[in-house]
């Protein structure tokens, strides 16, 4: 069973960066929420926890702690950028990693590049604490920039967030090998199993022959039917 940690980004006391009317600690748990979600929903072998599911306030160290002692195999931390740019980013930890991270880190940035239109900004490292202090390879996804009108009017849109939410589902489906949960095929109806009656007028046809054709036809197809005068 895999096991995927996802962080969004700030909570409670902290709002993360803001602009646009938009806080960043609402956006990254929208998209973290609507990842979790598609996870369990959709995919089998797979088992998540969050950092938050609602407006909380929790500490980086609290972050970490929690995705180490559970054994995650992945953290993902949700976040949202600032400062006039505009685009996405992801980034790993600047120091020694191992060469799945590097490797897990362009699976999950060429996935999500593939269902957003925002300008590619790179694959990047930097001494994030989450990344510093996770035991499991992790990745931090940076989703727009909050405070650039263009990528706050996407951020806005629930459709967009989705598309969001699928790019990051789709690189850990590629990174993990995620099978999509099977549906069930639904049984073809039996004979006179359905609930709607056809009467057939043999009156109506050239010759009670025809009608009674009519009748079997309808039975194949699981209708109840029956000839009248």
């Amino acid at each position: 069973m895999t096991k995927i940690f996802i962080d969004p980004g700030h909570g409670g006391n902290d709002p993360g960066a803001v602009g646009n009317g938009i806080l960043e600690k609402n956006a990254t748990l929208q998209i973290a929420k609507r990842i979790n979600e598609i996870l369990k929903n959709e995919y089998s072998g797979v088992t998540t926890r969050m950092s938050r599911t609602g407006d909380n306030t929790v500490s980086l160290v609290q972050r970490t702690n929690m995705a180490n002692n559970w054994g995650a195999d992945y953290f993902l931390s949700v976040h949202i950028n600032s400062g006039g740019g505009t685009g996405f980013e992801s980034y790993i930890f600047n120091g020694g990693v191992r060469a799945e991270t590097v490797l897990r880190q362009k699976v999950m940035h060429d996935a999500v590049m593939k269902q957003i239109d925002m300008r590619n900004r790179g694959m990047k490292r930097a001494n994030f604490h989450v990344l510093r202090e996770s035991k499991m390879p992790a990745i931090l996804t940076e989703n727009g920039f909050i405070d650039t009108a263009s990528d706050a009017k996407k951020l806005a849109d629930k459709a967009y967030i989705e598309k969001i939410a699928r790019g990051h589902v789709n690189g850990l489906a590629n990174i993990f090998g995620l099978k999509k949960k099977q549906t069930p095929t639904k049984p073809s109806p039996k004979p006179g199993s359905n609930n709607k009656l056809y009467k057939v007028q043999a009156g109506a046809f050239s010759s009670r022959d025809n009608a009674e054709k009519l009748v079997e036809e309808l039975k194949k197809k699981g209708f109840s039917a029956f000839i009248t005068k």
